[in-house]
């Protein structure tokens, strides 16, 4: 049972994701059922507009906003990159609770969000302050703990998937002005996402052609092997190219001049970065000539490409949140839970966010090919459901002799 009739404050924080206002949809289309709950508001930028008392109230947004959510990009509520550490930030919270008669409480983030979730969970337990917590699970990184898959991994991962197969025909059309395409792709830890761009590939020419991922050393003398072998047998390379991949000192490649942002991550988008690194390093090793090219945010941005597979798991996993209020649960996260089987099917789940908070998940070793320059049918057969439609199948001139 809900513990207590007030109002819902519901935020969003971190990078975005295509489909991150999905699961705002299904918060607020269950909420309309709950009358224990009344105001429902919504934090502008997240928490650092509650800590400056910027509050939405979305109570009266009409119920055909929740079909326009679906596909929606970016945080319609705003998204902010703090971190909670000073005592009177908690009081301020405790104060905007009680002014606004916030029972309960909602977080649609990745692994920092659901720290600050339950660190707002642990301040309302320790003093008194009668309210439910829930983290509503988001990466593109794929990389929170004990779920299957974050929503907005399977958008991210779709866009990967396509923009690898259609740019690599550019660059196979092209081969007599350019060797090497580098496509980096965003993970500062996880290769969850590079590795996804191989889910348009169906034949050896097509792209990648080589994958590197942050969950290995990635050795320069290596790399240079790979690409000319690759490109002695097809006369183009195509490399998915993580932009966390390390040297063996732990070190970014190419991450000069790079920044920290407020959880103390490297922010590898304002260095050199490691596809401008390499470009150079085949052109001064090789003499190949090499573009990267670099989508950033785009990545993370494409609602129009969205996976419909995601769109629909990350509204249930917002609507699951307010039935976890209403069975009177509380410091968890909802999870993605795959069913066992041939045929792919999820529901949703929960675990303690104490669990989830600021721990990351990694590509597991079966995922990864023996030499580490590409992924293994095991990483492809769980990927492949969660981007939805299937990646068109293009044409190719002589197929049929």
């Amino acid at each position: 049972m809900m513990n207590k009739k007030g109002n819902i404050l519901i935020g969003q924080s971190g990078g975005p994701t295509p489909v991150i206002n999905a699961s705002l949809a299904g918060v607020l289309s269950e909420v309309r059922k709950v009358s224990q709950i009344g105001r429902v508001y919504g934090m502008k930028q997240g928490i650092e507009g509650a800590l400056k008392g910027e509050l939405l109230d979305l109570t009266d947004e009409p119920a055909g906003l929740m079909d326009r959510l679906m596909y929606t990009p970016a945080s319609v509520l705003g998204s902010c990159r703090h971190q909670l550490t000073k005592d009177e930030e908690y009081e301020r919270l405790l104060a905007l609770f009680a002014e606004y008669d916030i029972r309960y409480f909602v977080y649609i983030g990745g692994n920092d969000s659901m720290d600050t979730c339950h660190k707002i969970s642990h301040l309302t337990r320790e003093r008194g302050y009668e309210m439910q917590a829930i983290g509503v699970p988001k990466t593109i990184d794929n990389d929170l703990p004990e779920t299957d898959h974050c929503p907005g991994y399977g958008s991210a991962a779709r866009f990967v998937a396509l923009s690898t197969v259609e740019s690599g025909r550019d660059l196979e059309a092209m081969q007599t002005f350019e060797d090497v395409a580098i496509f980096e792709i965003m993970g500062r830890h996880t290769g969850w996402l590079v590795g996804s761009s191989v889910l348009g590939k169906r034949c050896d020419a097509d792209a990648p052609h080589l994958i590197y991922m942050p969950e290995g050393v990635f050795d320069e003398e290596q790399f240079l092997q790979d690409v000319k072998s690759v490109h002695d047998r097809l006369g183009y390379v195509y490399v998915a190219l993580s932009e966390g991949v390390r040297d063996r000192g732990g070190e970014f490649i190419g991450a000069r001049d790079a920044r920290v942002d407020a959880f103390g991550h490297t922010a590898i988008s304002f260095g050199t970065g490691p596809g401008v690194y390499l470009c150079n390093l085949l052109a001064a090793r090789l003499g190949l000539k090499a573009r990267c090219n670099r989508p950033g945010t785009i990545q993370r941005s494409m609602a129009s490409v969205a996976s419909s597979t995601d769109a629909e798991e990350a509204f249930m996993v917002g609507r699951e949140s307010i039935r976890l209020f209403a069975d009177g649960i509380s410091d968890v996260m909802v999870t993605l839970d795959r069913a066992p089987g041939p045929r792919y099917e999820c529901r949703a789940g929960q675990i303690p966010l104490e669990r989830v908070a600021n721990v990351e998940k990694f590509l597991p070793p079966d995922f990864i090919n023996e030499r580490g320059n590409g992924v293994t049918q095991a990483f492809i057969d769980y990927a492949m459901p969660l981007i939805g439609d299937p990646i068109p199948d293009y044409a190719r001139l002589g197929e049929g002799q």
